[in-house]
């Protein structure tokens, strides 16, 4: 497969959350790989420091921050610590979640917490953070990460989907309004991603199904994630905001 190349994200200066393993490593991989200033943060410490090292001999080597993002104190403290690492922010990604499966009867208040600050809580304030270098910049991009899940009811998954249906939510109410300071927002959708989380989950047999479900043929890969959120993230999508981009290969 041949890559485009968006000559606007040259320079630009990016975050992006849960960048260490999996879609987020894609991410990272497919920005460094346009000559975009980037950032990341995770909490698997071992993984980011092997991507950063693989990495180490683009044009700007990636800057990992290890972090725990249910900290908002801490996320606070992180995304200026980026800003000035990076003197600016001109795209966000909100990509970090965990989709840890569970039972209605099991769930309690403290859980629920803890699934909001996980899966929801963390992206509207990195947003809050970031949004003041992207006014001074003269505008920006927020792109958060959805999930197909909510939309095919899949089961053992009330709180994640809960959160995931609430960030198309939270897009739509940051695009209105940020709007007018050239600031995009939207939500990607990725279908069922090969990462090693995601085998983690699913048998040969159960993997079989899902291709089965889709339009096309084969498995998603992070690099075809990380395709789309370039796309969004360069000025060829600069009249693209509020809405929600799906890339799940027609499963249905």
């Amino acid at each position: 497969m041949t890559a485009a190349i968006y000559p606007s994200l040259a320079g630009k200066r990016v975050f992006i959350s849960g960048g260490g393993s999996g879609i987020g490593e894609g991410l990272v991989e497919g920005f460094v790989a346009q000559g975009a200033h980037v950032a990341f943060c995770d909490i698997a410490v071992a993984e980011s420091e092997a991507l950063v090292a693989r990495l180490s001999d683009a044009a700007f080597t990636p800057i990992f921050h290890a972090i725990d993002l249910c900290d908002i104190d801490a996320v606070q403290a992180m995304m200026a610590q980026v800003e000035a690492d990076l003197g600016g922010i001109d795209i966000l990604i909100n990509n970090a979640a965990n989709d840890d499966r569970h039972s209605i009867e099991d769930v309690t208040p403290t859980y629920w917490d803890e699934r909001m600050a996980v899966n929801l809580r963390h992206l509207f304030f990195a947003a809050q953070a970031a949004v003041p270098a992207m006014k001074r910049a003269g505008g920006g991009v927020i792109l958060n990460f959805g999930s197909i899940s909510w939309h095919l009811a899949l089961p053992d998954l009330v709180l994640y989907q809960t959160a995931k249906a609430a960030i198309e939510g939270l897009t739509r109410s940051l695009a209105r309004d940020l709007g007018r300071d050239n600031i995009r927002v939207n939500t990607i959708i990725p279908g069922n991603v090969k990462t090693p989380r995601q085998l983690k989950w699913y048998t040969p047999e159960g993997e079989a199904e899902i291709v089965a479900a889709q339009c096309l043929d084969g498995r998603i890969m992070p690099v075809d994630v990380a395709a789309l959120a370039m796309f969004l993230a360069s000025d060829d999508a600069r009249y693209c905001t509020g809405h929600d981009y799906f890339i799940d290969a027609g499963w249905r």
